[in-house]
């Protein structure tokens, strides 16, 4: 038997998840996302490795972006297989690809404007990426799958989605591959969440698998106590309003708004923090809330018990869910504290960034980071410690306070992830450790292999491995 896996993304990095798999004659695609990376995006605009009209299907994880976010592009250029995922995955993918494709294509028109007044070129100044319509052209490809079903793909080739608890609808994804008698079990942990959080079960453990893909964004670190997020929460709200600020929250539309929600509804319930005026400034992660409450079948105890109380866990007196651009802009004329929730989690696009002009210079403001920052992101800058940063092509000063919490994180720390991998009972065939910044997926792979005795790679970017 003979399996082809290549790694055309998120290898040695942590964004553009795209895996390629080959077996018994036919060709996936596990997951197909988008680099967010500055210093990496040029990758976005190669030609795909694979022909995009000789693959199968696409098996997608989960709707982050730097999972999804290639869709357009591989329709676009001849993709006509199935796209499965979990229902809510499918929901929430269109909301997000639509957005990504409406965000492309004003970056570009922002960027010929600027470039033309500026009297440069840059390699991709005036066309987009992929366009609206590129978007709404993957929609009718997605073919939702439940849970714990299997899935037929091929002749001898099945799949089965199991929950990764990591954002609404995410999977795990095993392969069952079988040939002349022969059968393997290939296991992609897309990216593995964690145990005891708010709204979501825990992520699925499996007892076998034969190779494993596993992600290491955190692999380096363990997260603050989940205990104390709402006491940590708390005293930077009651600090910021105490010096007259405001408190300015890059999120992301998919769980991490939703986790804030849920935190703020808790803190204002028991009286813990004054209760100021909450704008949720991203229209996508209002939809996206809209599906988390289409899909209870996904919560966990907890979330529904508030539910079937007669509340909701995403919304409290005093929070605006804000539409339009008017409304956006007109945050900035109210005068005292308020705490603003807004995309992109990363500060590369959306509303956040007009936000952040108007807050980052002011001393008695605070920037709250609640995710994850890629390397050559505009957020990853300011929580390195830039004492200026452009936003909107001009400079601004770093005096607001800047806040990181990690114990938000929805994924898995390097405890969390040695114990999803732990319970593998049988010695796998082979560890692939993927999904991190180059040095954390080393220290991870040389972890594990001192832990457990496992045979443990990280592939560099477009390696092919045959699997025996």
């Amino acid at each position: 038997m003979q399996i082809k896996l290549g790694f055309y993304g998120a290898a040695r990095n942590v964004t553009g998840s795209r895996y390629y798999l080959e077996a018994n004659g036919n060709k996936f695609l596990v997951d197909c996302g988008l680099y967010q990376e500055r210093f990496l995006k040029d990758r976005n605009w190669e030609a795909f490795p694979i022909p995009p009209d000789t693959l199968d299907a696409v098996l997608l994880t989960h709707a982050h972006i730097d999972h999804c976010g290639l869709l357009p592009k591989l329709v676009r250029e001849g993709f006509r297989g199935r796209i499965y995922c979990n229902d809510a995955t499918a929901d929430i993918a269109k909301i997000m690809l639509a957005d990504s494709a409406r965000l492309q294509e004003e970056d570009a028109q922002f960027k010929k404007k600027r470039h033309e007044k500026e009297g440069r070129k840059g390699p991709y100044p005036e066309v987009p990426l992929y366009t609206v319509k590129d978007a709404e052209a993957c929609f009718p490809l997605f073919y939702p799958v439940p849970y714990g079903k299997l899935l037929r793909l091929a002749d001898g080739i099945e799949a089965v989605f199991h929950d990764a608890g990591h954002v609404l609808g995410s999977s795990m994804l095993m392969l069952n591959i079988d040939r002349n008698g022969e059968s393997r079990k290939v296991l992609f942990s897309g990216d593995v969440g964690r145990r005891n959080r708010p709204i979501l079960k825990d992520p699925t453990l499996f007892k076998e698998a034969d190779y494993i893909i596993v992600e290491s964004t955190y692999g380096d670190r363990l997260h603050d106590d989940g205990d104390k997020i709402g006491e940590q929460l708390a005293e930077i709200i009651n600090s910021t309003v105490k010096a007259g600020g405001n408190i300015v929250v890059p999120s992301f539309a998919l769980e991490r708004a939703q986790e804030i929600l849920y935190y703020m509804n808790e803190l204002l319930s028991a009286n813990r923090i004054p209760h100021i005026m909450v704008f949720f400034d991203s229209p996508m992660a209002v939809s996206i809330t809209e599906v988390f409450e289409r899909h209870l079948e996904l919560f966990d105890k907890e979330a529904l018990a508030i539910i079937k109380s007669g509340k909701s866990p995403f919304d409290f007196p005093g929070l605006t869910r804000v539409s339009t651009t008017d409304e956006s802009k007109a945050i900035n004329n109210i005068s005292g504290s308020i705490m603003i929730i807004a995309g992109s989690g990363m500060c590369n696009g959306g509303r956040i960034k007009h936000h952040l002009v108007s807050n980052i210079s002011r001393r008695e403001s605070t920037i709250l980071f609640v995710g994850y920052q890629a390397v050559g992101t505009l957020g990853r800058q300011i929580v390195d410690g830039a004492t200026d940063v452009r936003i909107l092509g001009r400079k601004y000063k770093v005096k607001a306070k800047i806040v990181q919490m990690n114990g938000f994180s929805a994924h898995a720390d390097k405890q969390e992830l040695f114990h999803w991998l732990s319970a593998i009972k049988n010695q796998p065939r082979g560890v692939f450790v993927v999904h991190g910044e180059e040095e954390v997926s080393n220290g991870f792979a040389d972890y594990l292999k001192d832990k457990l005795g496992w045979k443990v790679s990280v592939p560099q970017y477009k390696d092919e491995i045959v699997l025996d």
